[in-house]
């Protein structure tokens, strides 16, 4: 059974279309290997009736002859998408309860091509963090294991991160507002995609940064990655920030051949302090692609040393404004209130309680950047310093650069609890090769290429023009072919 489970979605695909396994088999393998991952905390809402019912329907529609690419196959959601009628938390008390009566557009998406809800994914709370330590169900863990130490899948969609790597469904969504998907992916050995900015909806995905948010796939392949986002992305008129563009056909992109184009190797992004093991990855990664044809230069990006700052005051901005309606009134947690207590003191104690430290740490940074006299001094800048960072990319793009090759981390996967009590800004740090892409709006993806010297993955990222997500995927499964990663994690849940 747990065979079924190690397939790719291609893979999959390819056996339902060929008769050598049903969807039902799929996924009776898949929620079988979750009942016995309960170490990994990974799946913290289960929905196996509903998985069976639309396996069923997947299986007729293959029969029939009438079924897209990911007909069939069983994924795993963050809970971040609103999922009808299947409690929808991010990962937070103050949503304790919430169970939505509508479905967010990316899962419609998936669920009209066929794919299977295993259930949802463990994240950091309301996708606030980088070592999924947030999380109302506690902390998700890492599949990788060298030592005694329970390792991060890093944050926020840590549980999709660490179920995937773990073969407990084929694939699943993540959502990346900081690097939240790049970065877990890296530290747990998988690939996953930040598409450009309005490529998929985000309308049913509970906000944190309106502006930066980005849902995309997390998956064991390129060619993986390249089928899913095909059935995520698509333009949708309930969300103003959806691009009005045709959805290209990612997967027959991957050509395979990358000669004549230019990669950029940006000097800006070889920090002080960067372990030398991944500074060797970075420079094998660029010779894999000269052999591939490709021409290598070094570019300049001057404005990325002030991309986190600027992440950091935009991003708590943006989540202050979009967690005031978390209040108590409509729906999820409301506090007891005492005899005499009013409407302010019922928003006073189900914020303080219905929040973490994370989420309260960042929602105060948010509403003083923007109150008066802040307002100039944090928030506008910030806002200048982010077209710069933009500028920066749109100048090398217009040089003739294809792609930028950079690393995905600072570091491999640290142990649980061994940031948590240092100053946060440490943890922010996590961030600082991915932030500047969600700031200019850009596609990235991180793609497993070695080992550290303790046996744990590392990932490379490329970024890419926007909009040319099948170029970035192609340039990504040369890297990943040549990089010839195949290790996975020894089972010890």
């Amino acid at each position: 059974m747990s065979d079924l489970t190690k397939l790719t979605l291609a893979g999959a695909r390819d056996a339902l279309r060929a008769g050598e396994t049903t969807s039902v088999a799929l996924t009776e393998a898949c929620l079988s290997e979750i009942e016995g991952a309960g170490a990994l905390n990974a799946f913290v809402h289960r929905t196996p009736e509903l998985a069976l019912e639309q396996a069923k329907a997947a299986d007729a529609r293959i029969a029939a002859g009438d079924a897209p690419a990911m007909c069939g196959l069983p994924l795993g959601i963050k809970d971040l998408f609103c999922t009808r009628g299947v409690a929808s938390q991010a990962a937070s008390h103050i949503l304790n309860g919430f169970r939505p009566e509508y479905e967010s557009t990316v899962t419609q998406n998936l669920w009209d091509a066929g794919a299977v809800m295993l259930g949802k994914l463990n994240m950091d709370e309301f996708a606030m963090g980088s070592s999924n330590e947030t999380s109302v169900y506690g902390n998700a863990v890492n599949p990788w294991k060298v030592d005694d130490r329970a390792l991060t899948p890093g944050g926020s969609s840590g549980g999709s991160a660490a179920a995937v790597a773990a073969d407990l469904c084929l694939a699943a969504t993540g959502t990346d507002t900081g690097g939240s998907i790049r970065q877990p992916a890296a530290f747990t050995g998988i690939v996953g995609l930040k598409p450009t900015y309005g490529r998929c909806s985000r309308w049913g995905v509970v906000a944190f940064a309106s502006s930066l948010d980005q849902a995309g796939p997390m998956t064991k392949t390129v060619q993986d990655a390249a089928i899913m986002l095909g059935a995520m992305a698509g333009h949708d008129p309930k969300d103003s920030t959806s691009a009005e563009l045709p959805v290209p056909d990612f997967e027959a992109a991957l050509s395979g051949d990358i000669r004549g184009k230019t990669i950029g190797i940006p000097r800006e992004y070889r920090m002080e302090g960067m372990p030398a093991e991944i500074e060797k990855l970075w420079h094998q990664g660029a010779e894999m692609l000269r052999d591939a044809g490709a021409k290598i230069v070094d570019i300049s990006l001057p404005h990325t040393k002030y991309a986190l700052p600027a992440y950091y005051v935009i991003a708590p901005a943006e989540a202050s404004s979009n967690l005031a309606r978390y209040d108590g009134v409509r729906y999820g947690h409301r506090a007891k209130l005492g005899q005499g207590d009013g409407i302010v003191e019922m928003y006073e104690k189900t914020r303080a309680e219905g929040f973490g430290p994370e989420v309260q740490r960042r929602v105060m940074i948010g509403t003083y950047v923007l109150s008066a006299g802040f307002y100039d001094a944090y928030y506008n800048r910030a806002r200048k310093v982010r077209a710069l960072i933009k500028r920066d990319f749109d100048e090398v793009f217009a040089a003739g650069v294809d792609a930028i090759l950079t690393p995905a981390t600072p570091s491999a996967a640290f142990g649980l609890g061994e940031m948590q009590d240092a100053d946060p800004v440490q943890m922010y740090l996590n961030d600082v090769f991915t932030v500047t892409v969600n700031l200019a709006g850009l596609p990235g993806i991180s793609v497993p290429a070695g080992l550290d010297g303790q046996g744990l993955p590392l990932g490379l990222q490329l970024i890419g023009r926007p909009w040319e997500e099948g170029d970035l995927l192609n340039t990504a499964q040369v890297l990943e072919r040549a990089a010839g990663f195949v290790s996975k994690p020894a089972k010890w849940w």
